[in-house]
């Protein structure tokens, strides 16, 4: 009796360690399935490292951008455009880490919990990927560019749809350079500088300092700021662009004044433009839906007032993100709501579609996004020139960040006002100079091509 007792218990635990077993399988293939189909080891989709045999990425009309044909991996037909959409492509042996072809990897693998990648086997296509991305806009996006590295995105800030999204420098995957690892030129190549690049803002940062300063000086619209060159504290001073004289708070945002803001920035005190920072997406962990982005980073000095007034004018240890600051922008001209940009259109199913819903990641007071619309849209209409923006009724603000031995860094953010337009966009040109050269320009030149194209 006793010793059937003792098989029966064994023959138990076989079974409740078998089904244990069985569950342990199910639950790390229904995790890590897609992750383990998709691995490099799997020559149904790789080939010396490098994937073969996988879904067709489109752009949003229907433009090839990546596809298979036998047994090879095939690219968009023109070189520009190659080019101009490498980094939200990506390459085929995933050194660009943020690129479709590694983020999806799975999906383009056509895996699926029930058949694995069977559908691939047997057709040597897997998944489909449709994206938001115009390849034309990125085209001319990569042209206005020019020799300048640097980055552009633009989106719908509607919708969160990004339409428009070039990183320089670049390389043409069809035509791949012998020296790309070598030569200076391409240093950074697979860092898709729209999504992790993180610079010094220069003067885009007043606005977040413009933000801070109507939530919370009550008589901001009614002081005037003496502008003589420089703004001088008890440690140390904060040079001005320029000798503005008297100017009010829409004055000195017209004229990006560094004297004002550095004063203002003074009076609010570090705890106060950190909090406003940080309510705006500052020093937080950011998604452009399932893409990590760089955070960016608002640590002003507690400590030197002057350092204070750097720090709020975009200077000092301040540094962003080029996707943040587009759903700062997109949270403004939507009236408080910044929608996450948002790369894919649709994963090749119907409930993949409707499941993309819009994500919010940035949010700013209703009341706080009107008047920092109206002081933008004042910038284009009293300093900037709305015939440098024919026909788009913009509002935006231009950045000049210095760079220690170098020359400046050029930045435009903006946004159009028109219903049928409603585009935000984020330029930063690599030592392109003042913000109210090259990177307007840039911005306008792309923004006018969907006003052609809408």
């Amino acid at each position: 009796m006793r010793i059937t007792a003792r098989r029966a218990a064994i023959i138990y635990a076989l079974i409740i360690a078998f089904i244990a077993g069985v569950t342990v399988l199910v639950v790390s293939i229904m995790l890590n399935g897609a992750e383990w189909a998709s691995n490099k080891a799997n020559r149904h989709i790789y080939s010396g490292g490098t994937i073969v045999n996988a879904g067709t990425i489109y752009d949003r009309k229907g433009t090839t951008l990546a596809a298979s044909s036998d047994n090879e991996r095939v690219f968009a037909k023109n070189s520009t455009v190659r080019k101009a959409t490498l980094h939200v492509v990506g390459d085929t042996a995933g050194y660009i880490s943020t690129g479709t072809h590694y983020l999806y990897r799975d999906t383009l693998s056509g895996y699926s919990r029930i058949e694995g990648i069977y559908y691939l086997k047997q057709t040597g296509t897997g998944t489909n990927i449709n994206l938001n991305i115009d390849s034309e806009a990125n085209k001319t996006a990569y042209n206005a560019l020019g020799d300048y590295n640097g980055a552009i995105a633009v989106y719908n800030y509607k919708t969160g749809e990004l339409l428009c999204s070039v990183s320089k420098p670049t390389y043409d995957i069809e035509n791949k350079p012998e020296d790309l690892l070598t030569n200076e030129k391409y240093s950074g190549v697979f860092l898709d500088k729209v999504i992790s690049g993180i610079y010094t803002p220069g003067s885009i940062m007043k606005i977040v300092t413009a933000a801070c300063a109507i939530e919370n000086i009550p008589d901001i619209y009614s002081r005037t700021f003496e502008c003589d060159g420089e703004y001088e504290t008890d440690d140390g001073k904060v040079i001005c662009n320029g000798v503005h004289g008297e100017v009010n708070f829409e004055k000195a945002m017209n004229e990006s004044c560094n004297c004002a803001f550095a004063e203002i920035s003074v009076e609010l005190g570090a705890a106060k433009l950190k909090a406003t920072a940080e309510a705006m997406g500052f020093n937080t962990q950011l998604y452009a839906k399932e893409i990590r982005l760089t955070k960016s980073r608002f640590e002003p000095d507690t400590k030197s007032k002057s350092e204070l007034g750097w720090a709020g004018i975009g200077q000092s240890t301040t540094l962003v993100n080029p996707c943040h600051f587009l759903s700062i922008m997109g949270a403004i001209a939507n009236g408080g709501n910044g929608l996450a940009p948002d790369r894919i259109k649709s994963l090749g199913t119907v409930s993949e579609i409707i499941g993309r819903v819009p994500e919010t990641t940035v949010k700013i007071l209703p009341e706080t996004a009107q008047k920092l619309n109206d002081l933008l849209r004042s910038n284009v209409e009293n300093k900037y020139g709305d015939w440098k923006f024919e026909n788009l009724q913009m509002c935006g603000k231009t950045g000049t960040a210095q760079v220690d031995g170098a020359k400046s860094h050029s930045w435009f953010v903006g946004y159009s006002q028109r219903s049928d337009l409603p585009l935000a966009v984020v330029c930063i040109v690599e030592h392109g100079g003042y913000g109210s050269g090259i990177a307007s320009t840039v911005s306008n030149k792309v923004i006018q091509y969907f006003l052609k194209n809408n």
